[in-house]
């Protein structure tokens, strides 16, 4: 029953959301917004990632994670060496309000040894969603970003094994 009160929550939340037309953003700096691990720790997006790379998975949907998982499991099976984030990132004032609830959870379907990996966004998540867009929502916006946070990748219309091949393509070229 939990669950699915979260679930109605979340879709009566982001039916109050802006809507924003998809961007092409590589080779733009990612904004800096702040936002929480699930293990309670404040991190500074891109400025808390200072390795060669690290790939964002960034999801404005709770049916964002379908995709965010596809991409994770595709990430893992084809042994893709990248440190990479789950960025749950919701606008409004009311997911603010409902952040505790929200994250509580995520905390209970997500194991916790990967709680440290998944970031989540609320007061700044409405300028993350105008920087990529936010048509098609369901979409993970698979974003690749370098040490000083420059979009060196970025795909947000759904996992295929292309979209998985030209990620990894990115990488090998730029290493």
């Amino acid at each position: 029953m939990r669950y699915f009160f979260i679930a109605l929550l979340l879709a009566v939340l982001s039916a109050c959301s802006t809507n924003y037309p998809n961007q092409q953003i590589i080779g733009k700096t990612f904004p800096s917004v702040n936002g929480q691990t699930l293990e309670k720790n404040q991190v500074n997006i891109p400025e808390h990632f200072n390795n060669q790379f690290t790939l964002l998975l960034v999801g404005y949907t709770q049916n964002s994670q379908f995709d965010i998982d596809r991409w994770l499991i595709a990430l893992d099976m084809t042994k893709t060496n990248v440190p990479t984030y789950e960025i749950p990132t919701i606008q409004g004032l009311f997911p603010r309000m409902f952040s505790t609830l929200i994250d509580n959870g995520m905390r209970a379907g997500i194991p916790k040894p990967l709680w440290k990996g998944v970031v989540t966004v609320y007061k700044d998540g409405d300028s993350v969603q105008a920087f990529t867009g936010n048509d098609g929502p369901n979409n993970a916006r698979v974003v690749l970003i370098n040490e000083s946070g420059k979009i060196l990748h970025f795909y947000d219309q759904g996992f295929s094994v292309d979209a998985l091949n030209n990620l990894r393509d990115s990488l090998q070229v730029r290493q």
